[in-house]
């Protein structure tokens, strides 16, 4: 005798919290978890006690007992990180970070930003900050294929003939990465010799320290790294420890792109 399949259980109304905060400019979903568990996020005025809270709004949100506003227009931001900065709001060494750079290089009533992906304490260049929770994290996915190119001064010995089998992909130490664009840009004659080559690298991955680790994999030594691109947007003549934020136009025209599936 033929049975009904079991219904699904309905899924409840509305998104996540941590996904609407992040939306909102609060802080990254898993930032917004880190929050959660710390009791630093109330609705109502009681503490949220799980990031499966599911809302249609953020009316009655606080964080650390500040209401938190309406969800703001889309902002994207470049600054050219300099070297000596952490990628982050705060650090337990109290090291200086991106914030203490940006609270001069941008108005007062920019909304408060998430860096889209991080640049190390030695990497300088271009680093884009954003918003929108939800950019970020699309951005950052591998599986986007959005290219970073970066400038790498390095100490070695190295020809464009090594360089173009990175084309391939590597596996060190037990990591894969995937097919990486790099040229000898100057200060290299391509002939092997041992002295200081500058060499331009696009990745799609962003894995953690890939550009780092692979010139160190042919037995070079980075001794200067600057990002010089992250999809379209460029860091141009853009000063060192400066910030622009992206016109609205071009912020628009790379959203369509993601909504296509972006291609260089």
């Amino acid at each position: 005798m033929p049975t009904n399949p079991p219904k699904k259980d309905d899924r409840p109304e509305g998104d996540r919290i941590a996904k609407l905060l992040a939306r909102a400019g609060v802080a990254s979903r898993r930032e917004v978890e880190r929050m959660i568990a710390d009791k630093r996020i109330t609705h109502n005025g009681k503490p949220v006690e799980t990031p499966a809270t599911f809302l249609t709004d953020l009316k009655g949100v606080s964080v650390d007992g500040k209401p938190v506003g309406p969800v703001e227009p889309t902002t994207l931001v470049a600054f050219n990180k300099p070297t000596g900065l952490i990628t982050a709001e705060r650090d337990p060494a109290g090291r200086a970070t991106i914030y203490s750079a940006l609270r001069n290089a941008l108005p007062k009533d920019t909304p408060r930003l998430m860096p889209i992906g991080r640049l190390d304490l030695n990497t300088e260049g271009l680093l884009l900050l954003t918003n929108d929770g939800g950019l970020k994290r699309q951005m950052e996915l591998p599986k986007t294929g959005i290219p970073r190119t970066y400038r790498a001064r390095a100490f070695g010995e190295v020809k464009q003939d090594q360089l173009e089998d990175l084309s391939e992909g590597v596996e060190i130490d037990g990591v894969r990465y995937g097919s990486i664009d790099a040229n000898l840009e100057r200060g290299g004659s391509g002939q092997g010799k041992a002295t200081n080559h500058w060499i331009e690298m696009t990745i799609t991955e962003g894995k953690n320290r890939e550009v780092r680790r692979v010139l160190e994999y042919l037995d070079l030594k980075v001794n200067r790294l600057i990002r010089t691109a992250y999809g379209p947007f460029l860091l141009g003549d853009l000063p060192r420890g400066q910030a622009a934020i992206i016109r609205k136009g071009d912020l628009s025209r790379f959203q369509s792109q993601l909504k296509r599936g972006y291609k260089a």
